[in-house]
């Protein structure tokens, strides 16, 4: 008898739990079916597009794979491949070194208040547009600081911007102070959560700081490390803002990355087909990036 009541208890239990379940998911299912459609349809449509063909009067006719094939013959589509992963490699690694360095800095100066440390990681909070405007001004060959700084210390002038050779360490530069700071954020977290019981050990074994750092801090942060250089990938290969703020792609083409190729091919020459062609060659890029280093945090976790 006891043991038929605690069936019937159970049952009614499970029973209950069910019907919560169903009325959760009938009132998330409308929120849920919106974002997928805001995220799906687009893609859709972009896929569709590519398949596309639009002239120069308007008409759009069906090539298949058509803009996929002229994307192989492309000289300027693989130039700014180059452009892109140029900047990605470089921009990155200016960002992690960097990074990591003022996130162990401001892990050390216990005693900077909270306002210093707030200025430290500001820059990332500032809107793109503002940055691309304050460093043209800064960069300007005739009237900028840095020509002026650079002068006045005996050093030769720059073009910065204006140069084919020094635009896309110039727009690294840029990148990497605005954003450097938001990675010293990401690693300055995982610092303060790395166990203190490891580094009492180390001192006990008469350890160095070099390496303690060497050793233990740095391959126990390198999960989040990794973290850092997924956010930051994502941003690097589709990046946009500054470079249009800037150079708009130039001089002549030295800084037309996809992104910029594609926003040009479809904006100032309407052949929105092969303009999505371009952005679904980028994404397909950056999915693989993220997956990559994914598997290399699933790797490296601890």
């Amino acid at each position: 008898m006891v043991a038929l009541e605690t069936a019937v208890i159970r049952e009614g239990e499970t029973s209950g739990q069910n019907q919560q379940r169903l009325e959760l998911a009938a009132l998330s299912a409308p929120a849920v079916l919106f974002t997928i459609g805001m995220i799906a349809f687009p893609v859709v449509y972009t896929v569709w597009l590519s398949f596309q063909s639009f002239s120069s009067t308007g008409k759009q006719s069906f090539v298949a794979f058509g803009n996929y094939a002229k994307l192989i013959s492309d000289n300027e589509f693989w130039h700014g491949l180059w452009v892109t992963l140029a900047l990605y490699l470089l921009s990155l690694l200016l960002q992690l070194v960097l990074g990591v360095w003022l996130a162990l800095a401001l892990f050390q100066a216990e005693r900077l208040s909270g306002i210093v440390r707030s200025l430290f990681i500001s820059p990332f909070m500032m809107p793109p547009v503002v940055a691309g405007m304050m460093w043209l001004v800064i960069l300007d060959p005739s009237l900028g600081a840095a020509n002026y700084i650079l002068t006045s210390i005996g050093l030769p002038s720059s073009d910065w911007l204006a140069s084919p050779t020094w635009v896309i360490p110039t727009i690294a530069l840029i990148d990497t102070w605005q954003w450097a700071p938001y990675v010293a954020l990401i690693v300055l977290g995982g610092l303060q959560s790395l166990p203190p019981s490891v580094y009492e050990a180390a001192q006990i074994d008469g350890a160095s700081p070099f390496k303690t750092l060497q050793r233990i801090t740095l391959p126990l942060l390198l999960p989040t490390i990794v973290t850092a250089t997924i956010l930051r990938s994502v941003d690097l290969l589709r990046f946009f803002d500054i470079i249009y703020i800037t150079t708009q792609g130039g001089p002549g083409n030295a800084s037309n990355t996809l992104n910029i190729y594609g926003f040009r091919a479809g904006f100032e020459f309407f052949n929105i087909g092969y303009a999505s062609a371009l952005m679904l060659t980028l994404t397909t890029i950056v999915f693989g990036a993220v997956l990559a280093f994914n598997r290399l945090r699933g790797a490296v976790a601890w």
